[in-house]
């Protein structure tokens, strides 16, 4: 198996990681420099209180994101440890509470360790993306510290599985060449497979599954 993973250098690794985190920034981030400009403008007095509501929902948003990224994408502390159920569970609603698919939650434990927390935050990211249109996004978690399963199902109208997404999934390289956003699932197969697990995605007409498996304790 291993001869058929692609590698990445780590200066390529890290250049598509950061282009992909300002991906998601740029939005909230733009939106506030937008707003500040309208308060700087004196014949704009009629527009603050619209640009002061945009600073709030867009301050809110990059905070939200940070926190999210930062858990999925960084150490989130160098030390090994457990996430509680409940900090993961609020990162992802926070991150995603303007997205149009909704939520829903079954971890039955108080808390996941750390290595592997990060591969269910990108597990989110790519089930959320999935569903485009809304519907819902079941995340559930079963198993013990030594037989875990992460499953994720995307439900909802005009669900999808990215081609680029099945195959950096898998630890490929998509047939056009990794970017900012192949580069993320690309990285959750890699995280996976560092914690001693499997990772895989299958779909049909009316749903999208993420599944995620570890037959030993997380290092």
């Amino acid at each position: 198996m291993s001869a058929s993973i692609s590698k990445l250098t780590p200066t390529s690794l890290s250049a598509l990681l950061c282009a992909r985190i300002c991906h998601d920034l740029i939005s909230p981030v733009g939106a506030l420099g937008t707003a500040i400009e309208i308060l700087d403008d004196p014949s704009n007095t009629d527009m603050h209180e619209d640009a002061m509501a945009l600073v709030r929902t867009s301050s809110r948003q990059a905070a939200a994101k940070l926190k999210f990224l930062r858990l999925a994408f960084g150490a989130g502390g160098s030390a090994p440890g457990v996430i509680a159920a409940s900090e993961i569970i609020d990162l992802s609603n926070a991150m995603y509470a303007d997205a149009k698919p909704d939520l829903v939650w079954d971890l039955a434990t108080d808390g996941v360790e750390k290595d592997r927390t990060r591969i269910l935050l990108n597990l989110v990211m790519l089930a959320v993306q999935a569903a485009p249109r809304g519907g819902t996004v079941t995340i559930t978690r079963r198993g013990t510290p030594e037989a875990a399963e992460f499953k994720l199902v995307s439900e909802g109208p005009k669900v999808r599985l990215d081609a680029a997404v099945d195959r950096a999934l898998s630890g490929k390289a998509p047939e056009d060449g990794f970017d900012g956003r192949s580069i993320q699932p690309f990285y959750t197969s890699m995280l996976t497979r560092e914690a001693n697990g499997t990772v895989e995605a299958s779909a049909d007409e009316t749903k999208v599954t993420f599944a995620a498996r570890f037959t030993a304790p997380a290092a």
